[in-house]
């Protein structure tokens, strides 16, 4: 009778170049094996065939949460060159459009010193974004470290909120309604409401509704650190990251807010501000095993 085993798990291994392997997990390929024919001939696509086989959108975004002077640039196994002549300085993100395979290894490097490494084991079978995000293991040493996710295909905006800051500060992330520059057109007292505010959670990935929203760090004492505004699009995915590092060799970097990607607020339908929903909804509580972040 056929037997047939198929892989159940994602996993990706993070080489870190001074803290060694940090593991990954064994993938097990599908077989297919037949009791009748000792040897059975292989299976032939026809260009002209019904059956064909399925191709999935892989899209990787890389941000640089590094906090260092010199930008970062990427290569795919030992030659490819993914960033090209324009490596990617601190706090920038960056879609790539790399048909990425298992076994593919993504080596990171400042000039000419590899800062890790990044090995795929396997890839989800649909399509979806795969965030990696590249920043500092701790205060006191120089090593990198990763934390990543994969966004799912859905209909609605995913937002996936990620603390790569390394220092004392005890800052709260939150999310509340953009203040209009101008009145909106039509508006009456019955309509105007208290701008809403709620808390993002770190590690966390969250659905938005679509709007104009402003994201802030608050402080203990209430006062606002950072913000930026997030222009949330239904079927886009978005990350939202505090940057920083309280160095204790070489030089700090404050606390910062980094929102990407940063679409035209004039591709949001007028509709999108009709609801008064929640602004948030919680999609995961820790991020997807497609990739295992560095310890």
């Amino acid at each position: 009778m056929p037997k047939m085993t198929a892989a159940k798990a994602l996993a990706v291994s993070v080489l870190l170049a001074a803290a060694g392997d940090a593991g990954a997990n064994q993938v097990h390929r599908q077989q297919l094996r037949s009791g009748q024919r000792k040897d059975p001939a292989p299976i032939r696509m026809q260009p002209d065939g019904f059956v064909h086989a399925l191709e999935f959108k892989h899209s990787l975004r890389v941000c640089n949460a590094y906090p260092y002077a010199a930008a970062l640039s990427i290569f795919r196994g030992k030659g490819e060159e993914l960033t090209g002549d324009d490596a990617m300085s601190y706090k920038t993100c960056r879609d790539f459009k790399a048909h990425l395979m298992p076994g593919d290894k993504l080596e990171f490097k400042i000039g000419d010193a590899s800062a890790g490494t990044f090995s795929v084991s396997d890839l989800p079978n649909n399509d979806a974004v795969l965030l990696l995000v590249v920043h500092r293991h701790d205060t006191l040493s120089t090593a990198v470290a990763f934390e990543s996710h994969v966004f799912a295909s859905t209909g609605t905006a995913q937002v996936a909120v990620i603390d790569t800051y390394k220092g004392g500060s005890k800052s709260v992330p939150k999310i509340k309604d953009a203040t209009p520059a101008e009145p909106v057109a039509n508006s009456t007292k019955a309509n105007l409401v208290a701008a809403r505010s709620e808390d993002l959670r770190f590690d966390s990935v969250v659905a938005v509704n679509p709007g104009i929203y402003e994201v802030a760090l608050d402080a203990p004492d209430g006062s606002a650190k950072a913000h930026q505004r997030l222009v949330a699009l239904n079927h886009e995915s978005y990350v939202i990251m505090r940057t920083g590092v309280e160095s204790q060799t070489g030089p700090s970097f404050p606390e910062e807010l980094v929102v990407f990607p940063n679409p035209d607020p004039a591709a949001l339908h007028s509709a999108a501000f009709g609801g008064r929903h929640g602004l948030v909804a919680l999609v995961s509580a820790m991020f997807a095993a497609l990739f295992a972040a560095a310890a």
